[in-house]
């Protein structure tokens, strides 16, 4: 077996972009050759990235509702580490980034869903969460995204080559091939990584805390203005950038700006379900949680059912599509590149999962709930693996496919008389959309993979086992990290981890199983959303994400948001270099790595920090970070009047630090 890559090009072959037979294109690594690629050090380093990340987004996405995919700065790091080493293909890099990107892909169907568990079991002492609960329904759901992908790869990956774009899954095929500039990308997200994590051990509330990291402003009528001044957040904003972070700012604004005072004006004196006081002694953040909640649930619900539906050309076809693939043969006499994991075993594998999860005790699947995890989650497989094709990982409306999923079983169950108003019942519908969730995220990155390592020229069926084993990994531990984060923090908690995609699960089940919800805050959520939609043209999803979160947390990736935009509008005309690269496409790559770090290095710290409160309230049977760290809140304590402008001004020198790297040409 060959140990040498071939040898070197500045980047892809042209008909990487180009509409070719998926057969005809030559990939970086023919199929004739043969080089390592699903070792044990490629493995090891895949593991130990999808570790990693799943608990870096995990906290991210309890947060802030968002998870910024890991495909790109795990490609990167896999690149800087095997050049470190000096030894790897770039096959085993390629593994390494399909590994390292399965643990995001994990934690965020998990986090979109099975915290709703954590928020239950606070009022409902029967529903029980443990560890091995949550990594049974994570592998199951990870596992089905895998496979049930698998039939779909030869059309959506081969046949379909240049017609959909995959811009991660490129991005990741050029970072890969691109290997002398892979180590100065590395240490931009190095960089970014190391200030991120620093920043966020110093100003964390539960940390150092020497600054506040929160500061607010309290306006007439209820009405309040704030930031979570945080690198993760700023990161958010520059990679998603200026349009749909100033649409989430807009949502949260008209929430916290207009509804609440409007809702405080109107309410008055009077007690106004669901809350149980006066209107009239209620804070804004008691209105937000009360009321604005359902609001928000109203306006995601509705967005997330238009954007199903916008997309149903491509639902139904794709779904036609992964029909007619599985009577399909895998084919013993394929080239390297074209060869799959057999079909049968897929399917009998598959089957084996949805018994598996009606016969375990651990969660109160029956019969029907394990067939319609095996219909939607095979449905949305499909939707969310072509999607990704057109739009990428980020933008896939996983949580508008949850939401439909979980409607449906609702009222299956209810139709059917099964709902007995016990928390099991509960649980077995969140079971299915937690299930058919996490297939879906896990199955948008299983096809930005594949779609990487058809242009590099890597083994599908290899990069299958690469993706299951990274998808077992994050789910060995997600179930840790959402307890560590739930004892150190508070899982649903508007001073913790809010987990607001969980929460709106939560309320979409309770509402339907027991028509609990208060049906004129949700139907006015309807409305903003139908209004921003088909009035304004605007995208309801962005706009209803940002109704549904505080304002503090919209401000700071508005911030983000508005530096991408200057750094378009310096570079828009810039043109190409002697070198024929695009001046603005170089530096927002470079800000976008830069800002990739602060997202990462700000979220593991943040876990640490969880851990340490966690092991510590273990020992001593409390949780207070000033016993803990024998800082106390230092400057947030000490002068408490300047701890919001010094606050401030740190995240300003974040800012310009981000600002500067974006605009930087050397070491690119």
């Amino acid at each position: 077996m060959a140990s040498v890559d071939p040898p070197a090009r500045k980047g892809l072959p042209p008909e990487a972009y180009e509409v070719v037979p998926g057969d005809e294109y030559r990939p970086f690594v023919p199929p004739e050759q043969s080089l390592a690629e699903l070792t044990v050090k490629a493995v090891l380093i895949g593991l130990l990235l999808a570790v990693v990340f799943g608990a870096a987004n995990a906290y991210l996405g309890l947060r802030v509702g968002l998870t910024v995919s890991a495909s790109i700065p795990a490609a990167v790091m896999a690149v800087a580490i095997f050049r470190a080493i000096r030894r790897g293909t770039i096959l085993e890099t390629n593994l390494v980034q399909t590994i390292g990107s399965a643990g995001e892909s994990v934690a965020a169907g998990v986090i979109f869903t099975l915290p709703a568990l954590f928020i239950w079991q606070r009022s409902d002492p029967t529903i029980v969460v443990d560890l091995v609960q949550i990594t049974v329904i994570a592998a199951i759901g990870g596992l089905l995204g895998v496979l049930f992908m698998i039939p779909l790869r030869r059309y959506l990956i081969s046949r379909e080559h240049g017609k959909l774009p995959y811009p991660e899954g490129t991005a990741c095929a050029e970072v890969q091939v691109a290997g002398a500039a892979g180590g100065g990308k590395a240490r931009l997200l190095f960089s970014g990584l190391g200030v991120g994590a620093l920043y966020q051990a110093l100003a964390n509330r539960s940390g150092l805390a020497l600054w506040n990291e929160s500061p607010s402003q309290p306006l007439p009528a209820k009405a309040e203005i704030g930031g979570d001044f945080t690198p993760e957040l700023l990161g958010v904003g520059f990679i998603i950038g200026p349009r749909i972070a100033a649409i989430m700012f807009g949502g949260s604004a008209l929430a916290w700006l207009v509804l609440i005072p409007a809702i405080n004006l109107w309410g008055g004196d009077s007690v106004v379900y669901p809350a149980s006081d006066p209107m009239s002694t209620l804070g804004s953040g008691d209105i937000w949680n009360n009321y604005i909640r359902y609001v928000g649930a109203g306006a995601v619900g509705f967005a997330g059912i238009v954007t199903l539906l916008k997309s149903l050309p491509t639902i139904v076809e794709s779904f036609r599509l992964g029909l007619g693939q599985v009577g399909a043969g895998a084919g013993s006499n394929l080239p390297r590149t074209q060869q799959d994991l057999p079909l049968k075993m897929v399917m009998t594998v598959a089957a084996l999962l949805a018994v598996a999860l009606w016969l375990w005790p651990g969660v109160p699947v029956g019969l029907l709930a394990a067939v319609l995890i095996v219909i939607f989650s095979f449905f949305f497989v499909t939707v969310s693996s072509r999607i990704v094709g057109l739009i990428g990982s980020s933008s896939n409306p996983v949580s508008g496919m949850t939401i439909a999923a979980l409607i449906l079983t609702s009222l299956i169950f209810v139709a059917l008389g099964l709902n007995d108003g016990s928390g099991a019942a509960k649980v077995a519908v969140l079971a299915v959309g937690a299930v058919v969730c996490i297939s879906a995220a896990v199955a948008g990155d299983t096809s930005q993979d594949l779609k990487t390592g058809f242009l590099v020229g890597a083994t599908p069926r290899r990069m299958q086992v690469g993706e299951m084993l990274g998808v077992l990994a994050s789910a060995a531990v997600m179930g840790g990290v959402l307890v560590v984060l739930n004892e150190s923090y508070g899982i649903g908690t508007v001073d913790g981890l809010p987990a607001p995609q969980a929460t709106l699960m939560s309320l979409v089940i309770d509402g339907v199983l027991n028509a609990s919800l208060p049906w004129g805050f949700v139907l006015l959520g309807i409305l903003i959303a139908a209004v921003a939609e088909f009035v304004f043209k605007l995208p309801s999803l962005a706009l209803a994400v940002g109704v549904y979160l505080p304002v503090s947390l919209m401000t700071p990736i508005f911030v983000g948001g508005l530096m991408r935009w200057a750094l378009n509008r310096k570079y828009r005309d810039a043109g190409e270099t002697g070198d024929g690269e695009n001046v603005l496409a170089e530096h927002r790559e470079r800000g976008v790595l830069f800002a990739s770090g602060l997202i990462a290095g700000a979220a593991l710290v943040g876990v640490l920090i969880g851990a340490v409160i966690f092991a510590v309230a273990n020992r001593t049977g409390h949780a207070d970070p000033a016993s803990i760290w024998h800082v106390g809140h230092g400057w947030s304590e000490w002068f408490t009047g300047s701890s919001a402008l010094v606050g401030t001004l740190v995240f300003a020198g974040l800012c310009w630090m981000l600002w500067r790297v974006a605009n930087r040409r050397d070491a690119a």
